[in-house]
């Protein structure tokens, strides 16, 4: 394999821990989705990195939470009343979104240490994984800083951390994808240059859809103007509906209606896009994977994008939500698949090198 002197058994164990990696941050996406769709990423107040692993494990300290929970807004304004049974309703999910992220951080950080140790991966994976390895130390202060967005004068966290906690994870999720299919050695496909461009467009594109995404969810904005293709009594709203608050880029982010209809623009565009490069891969012959890699990016929006009018027109149900949100995460690989499918690779002189364990460089 080119550029990469390594015994396949460690090539291979490689492969393994990265794709338990991202399989366990799609789920972490996942669950932090439910997490936010059951109102239950305020129920635990302290951020212990530790100690905060296990759970309440008697009665008094079930109080202790309790009692912390009540102290913040969403408690007094939403929650009044609520049981200490309920409450440990939306604890547990809470709970088990922090846990996740701390194996995460253990099933990345304890093998990618014993491989360096072993001197099995340098050059230019090497730092590829400690790239990674810093957006995820990253990725546990940025969730901390949402929750604590909703402690002390909101009822939720704020929809621009919160899309930052999304998209950030999506990041780390595409870099290693992106990561995986650089261990495997293929010859550079050969297609014109408008191709590459537009894979690369259609990842970019991706990643603003994920976002506005993110705020439509922080602001529960899939909850009003339940209508399709209509929003807000038409195909466009009116103007005066759109950009009435000041700063006019304020909007962008705090506006119900422009928040969900620049998503509902983006998913066209994406959707559009992705046709055109189809189209554009079989027109010029680019080969059997890239058109096919093209093909299914198209059936995977298209789903989608059927999945968010419904979700839409059902007034979010949390069966139909984590299940849109599931099919993002799967156009987001297929999207980083054919950007790396067309992307230049490099010479077997620059490609990221693996050695067998034992052995030094």
């Amino acid at each position: 394999m080119a550029g990469i002197s390594a015994q396949p058994s460690q090539l291979r164990a490689v492969r393994v821990w990265l794709i338990a990696v991202a399989a366990l941050i799609a789920l972490m996406v996942l669950v932090g989705g439910a997490t936010r769709l059951t109102e239950s990423g305020l129920s635990i107040v302290e951020w212990k990195p530790v100690t905060g692993a296990l759970p309440p494990l008697t009665e008094a300290q079930w109080t202790k939470a309790f009692e912390g929970y009540k102290t913040i807004p969403q408690y007094r304004e939403l929650n009044a009343g609520m049981t200490l049974d309920q409450f440990k309703t939306i604890f547990w999910w809470e709970w088990s979104h922090r846990l996740l992220g701390r194996v995460i951080g253990a099933a990345y950080l304890l093998p990618f240490l014993y491989f360096l140790w072993r001197g099995a991966v340098s050059g230019e994976l090497g730092r590829r994984l400690w790239v990674i390895f810093g957006l995820g130390a990253l990725q546990g202060g940025v969730g901390w800083w949402m929750v604590a967005s909703g402690l002390s004068e909101r009822v939720e966290v704020s929809q621009y951390r919160l899309a930052t906690h999304l998209v950030l994870a999506l990041l780390i999720f595409a870099a290693i994808v992106w990561t995986l299919r650089r261990l495997t050695d293929r010859p550079s496909v050969i297609a014109p240059l408008r191709l590459k461009i537009t894979s690369a467009v259609l990842l970019v594109l991706t990643f603003v859809q994920l976002y506005f995404g993110a705020l439509v969810a922080g602001l529960r904005a899939g909850r009003v103007y339940n209508t399709w293709p209509e929003i807000d009594g038409g195909l466009i709203p009116s103007a005066d509906r759109l950009w009435f608050e000041t700063p006019w880029w304020r909007n962008l982010f705090d506006n119900t209606l422009t928040v969900q209809f620049e998503h509902r623009m983006t998913a066209y565009l994406l959707f559009a896009l992705a046709i055109a490069h189809a189209i554009d891969a079989v027109r010029v012959r680019a080969g059997s994977a890239v058109i096919a890699g093209a093909w299914w990016l198209v059936a995977a929006i298209t789903l989608q994008a059927t999945l968010g009018i419904l979700t839409l027109l059902h007034q979010v149900p949390i069966d139909l939500a984590l299940t849109h949100q599931a099919v993002a995460i799967v156009v987001l690989t297929l999207a980083v698949l054919q950007a790396e499918r067309l992307a230049a690779r490099r010479t077997e002189r620059d490609q990221p090198t693996l050695v067998p364990v034992g052995q030094s460089l």
